[in-house]
C-alpha cells in the first residue's frame, strides 16, 4: 500500500492524542501522588509548571532540531521521548526519590509532547491538501479526543482494575506513542520552511501588533484552557465532594467531548464561520462558565459549568493559528514555534497560578476559577483589537 498525505494527517493527529495522554494522564493522579508520595499541592503545581517549562523549552529549540537531524526524525524522537517519559512515570519514584522520579519522568515526556506541539502545524501545512483551516482544526480535535480517552479509559481502569496498579496503566498509554514513532517513520512529510523569507529585520513579521497580539492570544487560550483541563478532577474530588469516577466522568471528561465538539464543528463549517466572531463568543461563554463553576451552590451545576468550559475554550487555540495562518504568510516553523511558546506560557501560568492561589486560601480552587477569568477577558479585548485592525489596514490597501 502506498502511503500518501491521508496517512501523514492521520499520524499527525494521532500525535496531538499523545499529547493529550502526556499532559493530563498526571492530574488524574494528583491526589493519589499526594496520598502515595506525601506530594503538597504546590508541589503538584510546581510539577505542572515543570512540564509546561520544559515544553517552553522544547518551542524555543524545536524548530532548530530539523537542522541537526531532519523533520522526519524529529517527530519521531518525538513520540519516543512521550513513550519512554510514561514509561518512567511508572518506573522512576519506585527506583529514585518519588518526587525526583516523577520531576524526571514528566521532563521527558514534555521533552516529547514539546516536539510533537511544534511540528505537527508545519507538517500539515506542507500537505499538498485544501482547506488547510479545516484540517488544522481536526488536527487539533485528536488533542480534545486524546483527553476524552485518557479520562475515560483511565477513570474505567481505575475503578474496575484499582487504582493501586497506576502504574500499569502509564505503560499501556506508551503503546500509541511507540506505534506512532513506526508511523512517523514511513508517511510522506513535504518540505517544511523553517523560517519567513525576510531580508529587513527592522519590519520583520514577529515585530508586527498583529504577530504580537496573536502572541497574547494563544498564551491566554493556553491558560484558560490548562487552568481548567488540570484541575477539573481535582476539583470535583476534593472540592465538590463527588467520587472519583463520577467527577473524573462529568468534569474533565466532559469537558474534553464539548472542547472537541466545537473544534470539529469549527472543522466542518470553517469556511461559513467569521473565526473572529466564534472567537469572541467563545471567550464571553468561558468567562461565565468558570464563574458557574466557581459560584454555583450545586456541585451538578458546578461540574456543567467545568464542561461548557470546554466548549468555549475548544476554538481558542485551533482558531488563533488559523488566524495566524491567514494573517502572517509563509510564517514557517519559526512562527509555529513561537505560538506554541505563547501557548505553553499559558499553560504554564494558568493551572499553577491556579494551584498556588488555591493553597494560599485553603485549596480553594473556586477563588482559582474567579481569577481565571482574566484570560478570556484578555482574548476579547486582543481580539477586538486585531479586528480593528484588519479593518484599518483594508482602509489603507494593507494587510
Amino acid at each position: 500500500m502506498k502511503l500518501n498525505a491521508k496517512h501523514t494527517i492521520v499520524a499527525a493527529f494521532t500525535g496531538t492524542m499523545v499529547q493529550a495522554i502526556v499532559i493530563n494522564f498526571s492530574p488524574l493522579l494528583f491526589l493519589t501522588f499526594e496520598e502515595s508520595f506525601g506530594v503538597s499541592l504546590s508541589k503538584i503545581s510546581l510539577l505542572i509548571a515543570i512540564s509546561f517549562i520544559t515544553q517552553l523549552i522544547m518551542d524555543f529549540t524545536a524548530s532548530k532540531l530539523p537542522q541537526l537531524f531532519n523533520n522526519r526524525a524529529t517527530v519521531v524522537l518525538g513520540q519516543i521521548f512521550s513513550a519512554v517519559g510514561l514509561v518512567g512515570l511508572a518506573v522512576l519514584p519506585s527506583i529514585m526519590p518519588a518526587y525526583v522520579g516523577l520531576v524526571v519522568a514528566t521532563v521527558i515526556a514534555a521533552f516529547g509532547s514539546g516536539i510533537i506541539e511544534v511540528m505537527g502545524n508545519p507538517i500539515i501545512e506542507a500537505c499538498p491538501v485544501k482547506n488547510k483551516n479545516m484540517i488544522l482544526s481536526f488536527l487539533h480535535s485528536g488533542y480534545c479526543w486524546g483527553l476524552v480517552l485518557t479520562v475515560l479509559l483511565s477513570t474505567l481502569f481505575f475503578h474496575f482494575v484499582g487504582i493501586e496498579h497506576w502504574r500499569v496503566l502509564a505503560c499501556l498509554w506508551a503503546i500509541i506513542p511507540a506505534l506512532n514513532a513506526i508511523a512517523f517513520a514511513f508517511v510522506p512529510i513535504g518540505k517544511i520552511e523553517s523560517a519567513p523569507k525576510e531580508t529587513d529585520k527592522k519590519h520583520s513579521v514577529f515585530r508586527t501588533f498583529t504577530f504580537w497580539a496573536l502572541f497574547i492570544l494563544m498564551l491566554c487560550a493556553g491558560a484558560a484552557e490548562q487552568a481548567m483541563s488540570q484541575w477539573a478532577s481535582n476539583f470535583a474530588e476534593s472540592g465538590l465532594g463527588v467520587s472519583k469516577t463520577l467527577g473524573d466522568i462529568l468534569g474533565p471528561c466532559a469537558f474534553a467531548v464539548l472542547m472537541g465538539i466545537a473544534r470539529v464543528i469549527y472543522a466542518k463549517y470553517s469556511e461559513k464561520m467569521n473565526l473572529s466572531k466564534f472567537m469572541l463568543f467563545s471567550a464571553f461563554l468561558c468567562v461565565v462558565s468558570y464563574l458557574v463553576a466557581a459560584l454555583a451552590p450545586s456541585p451538578i451545576v458546578s461540574l456543567l459549568g467545568c464542561a461548557i468550559c470546554g466548549f468555549s475554550v475548544g476554538i481558542m487555540w485551533p482558531g488563533t493559528l488559523c488566524l495566524a495562518t491567514e494573517r502572517i504568510k509563509h510564517g514557517g516553523v519559526k512562527m509555529f514555534a513561537l505560538l506554541a511558546l505563547a501557548g505553553d506560557i499559558g499553560c504554564t501560568v494558568g493551572p499553577t497560578t491556579a494551584g498556588w492561589i488555591a493553597d494560599a486560601f485553603g485549596d480553594n480552587l473556586k477563588i482559582s476559577f474567579i481569577f481565571s477569568t482574566v484570560f478570556p477577558i484578555l482574548i476579547i479585548v486582543f481580539t477586538l483589537l486585531l479586528i480593528r485592525s484588519a479593518k484599518k489596514g483594508l482602509k489603507n490597501g494593507t494587510q
